[in-house]
């Protein structure tokens, strides 16, 4: 007996009972494409410090374009500038081509010669740069620290631990060698600001060594332009453990207790860029 096939135009017939496997594995191919595709996005690389790192291009501009600040301030204030760097520049590449030219090779030794005249013209730059700066900020109230907080390596600067009502002030580094207080104003009142601070340091600092300059060009005094070298050349008396343990304890004596001026120069802009050319000496 022959079976009759079914009228109902409601079931699924043929192909038609497969789509929703089929359309299964498109969805999910779909699925899979949309989180290759979320993926995509790479995170920003980020320096030892975790912050993300800066284009070399970027990095580039913004270091060129301090070095035009710099140049703008230094030359305001040394109008003899472009002269002499370009008297540098001549007299050294004309020292290398003449080398050249007395070993019968004029015309290599010519980029060689640009080269070392474009060096001696940018020592000669940063030198009048930090000469200037030095300048612009000796006699002003915080000169001394802002000297103190530009210079390399790990110091540990607090500006203003003692000072009078006439900007006589104090200001505290801590280092390798040990305690430095560096006092700037009047030498009277600012040797009694010392011999005050000092009694209150070895309560806490026991056999540490504690070191005291005064800022002036009389004898026994250090010059502004000297004071970061003099701190510098200090013997090195403890390791980077013991001055972060020493820094721990100096916690107990508080910060500053006395306002110093941000920096000598009006308008921060300025500071900055005078401190970053004497940073970099």
């Amino acid at each position: 007996m022959a079976r009759s096939k079914s009228s109902d135009p409601t079931a699924p017939g043929g192909d038609a009972g497969r789509t929703p496997k089929d359309g299964g594995r498109t969805s999910g191919a779909t699925a899979t494409g949309s989180g290759k595709s979320g993926r995509t996005g790479k995170a920003p690389k980020l320096d030892k410090n975790g912050q993300p790192k800066v284009g070399r291009l970027k990095k580039m501009r913004s270091q060129g374009s301090m070095i035009k600040q710099a140049y703008g301030l230094t030359r305001r204030n040394d109008p003899k500038l472009p002269w002499i760097m370009l008297i540098w520049f001549v007299a050294a590449a004309a020292v290398v081509e003449l080398i050249g030219i007395l070993l019968g090779a004029p015309f290599l030794f010519i980029p060689l010669a640009l080269l070392f005249g474009a060096l001696a013209a940018l020592i000669v730059f940063g030198r009048r740069a930090q000469r200037s700066a030095y300048t612009q900020v000796e006699g002003q109230p915080g000169a001394a620290a802002w000297v103190l907080e530009g210079m390399r390596g790990d110091w540990r600067v607090t500006s203003g631990v003692a000072g009078t009502p006439q900007l006589d002030a104090v200001h505290r580094v801590l280092g390798r060698p040990g305690i430095i207080l560096v006092g700037e104003g009047s030498p009277g009142r600012v040797r009694g600001l010392i011999a005050q601070e000092k009694k209150k340091i070895a309560r806490v600092v026991g056999d540490t060594p504690i070191y005291d300059v005064t800022i002036g060009d009389a004898e026994g005094q250090v010059p502004l332009k000297k004071l970061s070298t003099h701190v510098m050349k200090l013997p090195r008396n403890l390791s980077a453990a013991e001055v972060n343990a020493l820094g721990r304890r100096m916690s107990a004596l508080g910060g500053p207790r006395m306002p110093v001026p941000g920096g000598p120069l009006p308008g921060g802009r300025q500071m900055s860029v005078s401190q970053r050319q004497v940073r970099r000496r």
